[in-house]
């Protein structure tokens, strides 16, 4: 099971913790992706931001549901909401927008639209599942990997839906590597690939930059 950093741009200014921080930290627990996901800012601040992770985080970078950012990124994770208003909004398949995100088939303009012309290579796509419905249906979609959860109430997103132990069932109808989501902690023991923690990064993160602190004053 490898770790999956959620960098929550909104819990990092909660925390008072920088970028070079958090990726800092990320790396020193052996994290093998990073999800950059920022829901309040505008779109420039975000690229700015992914440029500044970029300096200091060499590994996997996702977005999450910002498309106009891809290229810029190695994969995106999309939502079930996501990935039906891409359906509506392209009149499109399940299949072909997944397929045309990982093909990289875009044009960014003022207004976000495909194209039939590959840009850049292969990229990474996350759908999120919170039920066996949902993974069966994932189970058809040219998906990397599926986000399965909530596992635990969390503070960064409505989670109604909480999934607790089910979840250790519920991994064994994926037909893809499954990152458990919500509320995971750094410590939790999970049969999936990969389980994403966030708060209890920067949580983590706190902790040393405060006795780093204590420690200088002294």
């Amino acid at each position: 099971m490898a770790l999956y950093a959620l960098l929550d741009y909104d819990t990092l200014k909660k925390y008072d913790i920088s970028i070079k921080d958090f990726c800092k930290t990320a790396k020193g627990l052996k994290a093998k992706i990073l999800q950059y996901r920022d829901k309040n800012s505008n779109l420039e601040d975000k690229k700015k931001r992914i440029l500044e992770i970029r300096k200091y985080w060499k590994k996997t970078l996702i977005i999450n549901d910002t498309l106009e950012l891809l290229p810029f990124c190695d994969g995106i994770h999309i939502g079930q909401e996501d990935l039906e208003e891409l359906q509506k909004k392209y009149n499109l398949s399940p299949e072909k927008i997944i397929e045309k995100l990982r093909n990289g088939e875009w044009k960014i303009e003022k207004n976000f639209y495909f194209t039939d012309v590959p840009l850049n290579p292969k990229k990474k796509v996350g759908l999120s599942t919170h039920n066996k419905e949902e993974i069966i249906k994932a189970n058809t979609l040219p998906l990397s990997y599926i986000g399965l959860g909530a596992y635990r109430p969390t503070s960064t997103k409505n989670t109604s839906n909480i999934l607790g132990q089910k979840v250790i069932d519920l991994i064994k109808y994926s037909y893809h590597p499954v990152a458990v989501i919500g509320g995971v902690k750094i410590y939790d023991k999970i049969p999936a690939k990969f389980k994403v923690v966030g708060s209890d990064i920067c949580k983590l993160t706190s902790i040393r930059l405060r006795k780093k602190k204590i420690f200088k004053k002294k």
